[in-house]
């Protein structure tokens, strides 16, 4: 009588190691998906901190005191440097969508605005400006905005109609 040795894997342990591998995962991936919601938070945060920097970089140098109507007006150098007011691609349209937030710009134009170094028309800059990243997924909640009081706002909602363009919106907190 010869006695056969069983080399390899049974089957009721493929099926063992599998059922494991997709408890782990079912528990896994919710906290993937809110790990990925806070990098998009963090990055439209500092979009946002990015957007207050080159506004007011553009009121002091280029815009004789008033503010940039929009993203692409940030986005355009000045004369004699090739460097932009905004870069990180946020300067390539007026709506940018970023790590799954839409940014937006906008500056209600002042009659009495000057034309700016970089090719604005008289009387298309603002005396304040505002911003806001609204989450492209609508399972995330978590909306900012800021304007020309250089203050960074959280809400659960959209910001962009309610934030004016300097003082306190009528929602939301500041994100400190």
């Amino acid at each position: 009588m010869t006695i056969r040795k069983e080399h390899g894997f049974a089957l009721i342990d493929l099926l063992f190691v599998c059922g494991i591998m997709g408890i782990l995962c079912s528990i896994a991936l919710p906290h993937l998906f809110l790990a990925r919601q806070s990098a998009g938070a963090a990055s439209a945060i500092g979009s946002m901190r990015a957007i207050n920097s080159a506004e007011l970089t553009f009121a002091l140098t280029c815009g004789a005191g008033f503010y940039a109507p929009n993203l692409t007006t940030l986005g355009t150098p000045p004369p004699g440097s090739v460097e932009p007011f905004i870069a990180g691609g946020l300067g390539g349209a007026n709506t940018v969508v970023k790590s799954g937030y839409q940014i937006q710009v906008f500056a209600t134009p002042f009659a009495g605005a000057p034309t700016a170094c970089n090719g604005l028309a008289a009387g298309e800059a603002g005396q304040g400006f505002k911003a806001a990243a609204d989450p492209t997924d609508p399972e995330n909640h978590r909306h900012f905005g800021t304007n020309a009081n250089n203050t960074i706002f959280e809400d659960l909602a959209s910001l962009w109609a309610v934030i004016p363009e300097a003082g306190d919106p009528a929602s939301g907190h500041i994100l400190h």
